[in-house]
C-alpha cells in the first residue's frame, strides 16, 4: 500500500489526477472505475484541465461507475450519471457509449446487478478503480454488514449515508433509500485501486480502515488485502494515522 499526503484538498486532488493521468497515458484504452461524491470533484477538474491543455486523450478510455441510486434516471440532477456528465464526461473527448453506470431505473434488482457485472466482465475488468470512503467505512455503497458482498447488488442505505447525502436534495425524504453498487469482490478485482479522503472528519475512519482489523463492519478495511492500493489524503484526513 502506497500512501501520499497532500497539504490540502487542492494538492490531494492534483496528486490523484497525476496517478489517473499516468494510467491513461500508459494505457490509452484503459478501463477506469470512477466514483462520485464531493471528494473526487477536484480530481476531475484537474483531469479536465489537462485534457483542455492537450495533455490527455480520453478517446479510447472506457469507464464503469461504482454505483447509482435506485429509482433515479440518468437525467435527474441527483443521479450519478448526471454527476459524471457534469463533472467529467461533458468536458473531455470520452465516448459516452463506453461510459457505464448501473441502471437506476431497472426495478428488478437481480437483473440490474447481473447485467452490470456482465458489462464489467465484457470490458475486461477495471484497470484503475477510484474510491472515496464514507464516515462509516463504506466504499461504493457497500455499507457495514456481517459479510463482504462479492458482485453488484442492491443495498439499503445506512442512516448515516442518507444523512450525509441529504445536503444534495431539497429535503431528506427525497434521498433514495436504495442504490445499486459494485460489490467488494468486484472492487477487489480491479488491477489498481486509488482511495481518496479529505478533511479531519475522515481521519478516524481512514486510520481504522488502513490499520485496524479487516472486517465487513468497516468495508474499506478489505483494501489491506489488495496488492496495489494507493491512498491519497490531505494532512487533515491523515491526522490520526501513526506513520
Amino acid at each position: 500500500m502506497k500512501l501520499y499526503c497532500g497539504k490540502d484538498y487542492k494538492e490531494m486532488s492534483r496528486i490523484a489526477a497525476n496517478i489517473i493521468s499516468a494510467q491513461v497515458v500508459l494505457k490509452p484504452d484503459c478501463v477506469l472505475g470512477l466514483a462520485t461524491g464531493s471528494t473526487p470533484v477536484g480530481t476531475y477538474e484537474k483531469l479536465v484541465e489537462r485534457y483542455k491543455e492537450g495533455d490527455l486523450d480520453f478517446s479510447q478510455v472506457t469507464s464503469v461507475n461504482l454505483d447509482e441510486y435506485k429509482g433515479l434516471s440518468g437525467d435527474n440532477d441527483q443521479s450519478y450519471r448526471y454527476f459524471m456528465n457534469k463533472n467529467l464526461f461533458d468536458h473531455v473527448n470520452i465516448d459516452k457509449n463506453r461510459t457505464y453506470v448501473p441502471d437506476g431505473l431497472e426495478p428488478d434488482s437481480d437483473k440490474a446487478s447481473r447485467e452490470y457485472d456482465e458489462i464489467i466482465e465484457s470490458v475486461g475488468g477495471v484497470d484503475l478503480q477510484l474510491l472515496g470512503i464514507g464516515h462509516n467505512g463504506h466504499i461504493g455503497f457497500n455499507e457495514p454488514a456481517d459479510e463482504f458482498c462479492r458482485g453488484t447488488h442492491c443495498v439499503d442505505l445506512a442512516a448515516s449515508t442518507i444523512e450525509a447525502n441529504k445536503r444534495f436534495f431539497e429535503k431528506e425524504e427525497d434521498v433514495p433509500r436504495q442504490a445499486y453498487t459494485m460489490g467488494i469482490g468486484t472492487i477487489m478485482r480491479a488491477r489498481k485501486i486509488l482511495l481518496l479522503a479529505s478533511g479531519e472528519d475522515k481521519a478516524e475512519i481512514i486510520a481504522r480502515a488502513l490499520t485496524g482489523p479487516v472486517t465487513p463492519k468497516v468495508p474499506a478495511s478489505i483494501l489491506q488485502f489488495h496488492n496495489d492500493v494507493t491512498v491519497v489524503c490531505d494532512e487533515a484526513a491523515f491526522s490520526k494515522m501513526k506513520f
